[in-house]
């Protein structure tokens, strides 16, 4: 986790967004409102993408995400230069986009090159006066910036994820436990199926990972932490802890020892967290549907209040759902095999290759 933060942050400035050098072609699209002209044919179009809009339209591509920012010039804007008024432009950006600061400085720019240019005409013409034509930028904003949404929203979405990576040494214990203690034979000579065996074994850890679930967010209630939509959230997080249990039990059904298990449990779940992680930050930095495949974006989503399409909804919960099946089916068919068991114990390739039904089983040479 500390890499993935360290990776994402270091592209962030304080309350700035992305640090871009500015000479990337079309980075950003803006949407302008200026019937005079005077500011959109200034704008720099190396950086941005220029398109003629209108109010609303132009506000309702913002939300969508389709637009980067809206400017706004006065309708009126070339007589109220000529008239020697001040004239106020107004910039519409979303903070949790990371290219409002690119947009931000073009935009400023681009009213100081103007109003400079005008100041000087003007004061060639009366000198005698010292009024200048004022033109300046009042910055409308929605959303949280994108460095606090990692703190408030990223960091509490793990605060709730965590709980499912502390007890897998239970998962140890249980299955690898009754190789080292010799009790497996006992275990499977009772009348109990693996799928019986497993599964029993994997339900009492998901329990316990539910209580302490449910014990963290009361925490986080009182400790006045919002977190809406309390219910399915916590929904949402306990079932993510049954493809975390299900890969456990593969690695644990696999494993020789504790020593050999805690190491590839410690493994796995790098690439766990990699799978819930990494899509939630392409989420802040860019909403897309493709994100909610993670379990943690799902969460962040629900617990900040968003409106959620079902898609979303049915596209986390297939991911768990698919996941679940395909971890549990593996583990129970290696638990079910005496060789894995009791050894001796299959290569990880060949073993693999039975499982996809490209190689035969057969005895070991």
């Amino acid at each position: 986790m500390i890499v993935v933060f360290n990776s994402f942050a270091a592209n962030l400035e304080a309350e700035k967004g992305l640090s871009i050098t500015p000479s990337l072609t079309g980075f950003a699209t803006l949407d302008v409102e200026d019937q005079g002209g005077l500011f959109s044919k200034r704008l720099n179009p190396e950086i941005l993408t220029i398109r003629n809009s209108t109010y609303e339209p132009a506000l309702a591509r913002l939300e969508k995400g389709l637009t980067n920012g809206f400017f706004v010039v006065p309708s009126d804007s070339v007589t109220l230069i000529q008239n020697n008024d001040s004239l106020a432009t107004v910039l519409y950006l979303d903070y949790r986009d990371p290219k409002r600061s690119v947009i931000r400085q073009e935009v400023n720019n681009t009213n100081q090159a103007l109003s400079s240019a005008l100041t000087s005409s003007y004061l060639e013409s009366i000198k005698s006066q010292n009024n200048t034509t004022n033109t300046g930028v009042n910055e409308k904003t929605s959303g949280e910036s994108l460095p606090l949404q990692i703190v408030r929203k990223v960091m509490l979405a793990v605060l709730l994820f965590l709980p499912l990576f502390l007890f897998g040494n239970l998962v140890i214990d249980s299955i690898v436990g009754e190789k080292e203690r010799k009790t497996g034979e006992i275990l499977m000579a009772m009348p109990f199926t693996s799928a019986d065996i497993i599964l029993g074994k994997s339900v009492a850890v998901v329990l316990t990972m539910a209580l302490q679930v449910a014990m963290w967010m009361i925490i986080l209630l009182g400790a006045g932490f919002p977190l809406k939509n309390a219910g399915i959230v916590y929904l949402t997080v306990v079932l993510t802890a049954l493809p975390i249990v299900g890969l456990t039990t593969i690695i644990a059904a696999y494993a020789k020892n504790y020593k050999e298990a805690g190491i590839g449990i410690s493994f796995s779940y790098i690439f766990i967290v990699g799978i819930l992680i990494v899509p939630l930050l392409g989420y802040l930095s860019r909403p897309s549907p493709a994100a909610n495949i993670s379990p943690m974006t799902l969460t962040m989503r629900l617990f900040s209040g968003e409106t959620i399409a079902p898609g979303d909804i049915l596209l986390s919960f297939a991911f768990i759902l698919i996941l679940s099946l395909i971890s549990y089916g593996i583990s129970i068919k290696l638990f079910s095999r005496d060789d894995v068991v009791f050894g001796p114990r299959p290569g990880i390739m060949r073993l693999t290759l039975e499982l996809m039904g490209l190689k035969k089983r057969g005895a070991l040479k």
